[in-house]
């Protein structure tokens, strides 16, 4: 007997051994090239002087990165030039402590980096308020000085003052 069977188009699936790897994360790709191999040294030392780094100066270090380290010359970027000033200011106190900590960092330059993306963050602003006696002494006050020439820009913030303290447009 002859057995009818449907024809079914080849398609290759995942092999078994595909289906029981894991995603291999960026240290197993650097590692599994002779090229990108000899890289990872440096890149370790890199991450850990940024991590020591940001452990001694955590405010500035959000924004600074480490560029180069070589020959006890340690080279960090940083976004605009006033952040570099601030940076400048501490840069004997980071060094001290990166010698006490084993890095043999002989001099530390800054580079700015103009086109870097950096937002600084929204200052939270505080709206001040004025007390309903506090606005009607500027109320009082205002009614209190006479019409003249020396008085008529201080009348108006006065007025200006009230109006925006009592909701009246």
């Amino acid at each position: 007997m002859k057995s009818r069977s449907t024809f079914t188009p080849y398609r290759r699936g995942p092999s078994a051994a595909q289906l029981m790897r894991k995603p291999r994360d960026a240290t197993d790709f650097l590692t599994s090239d002779n090229a990108m191999a000899t890289l990872m040294p440096a890149i370790t030392r890199m991450a850990a002087l940024q991590k020591s780094c940001a452990a001694i100066l955590p405010a500035i270090f959000k924004s600074c990165d480490v560029m180069n380290f070589e020959g006890g010359q340690l080279v960090l970027s940083m976004p605009n030039a006033a952040l570099a000033a601030k940076l400048k200011q501490q840069l004997p106190k980071l060094q001290e402590r990166l010698l006490k900590d084993g890095w043999q960092v002989n001099a530390i330059r800054i580079k700015v980096q103009v086109g870097k993306n950096y937002v600084v963050p929204p200052v939270e602003r505080r709206v001040l308020t004025l007390s309903t006696a506090a606005v009607a002494s500027f109320a009082e006050l205002n009614e209190a000085l006479e019409d003249s020439k020396q008085n008529q820009a201080l009348k108006t913030a006065l007025a200006n003052m009230v109006r925006r303290n009592t909701g009246v447009k």
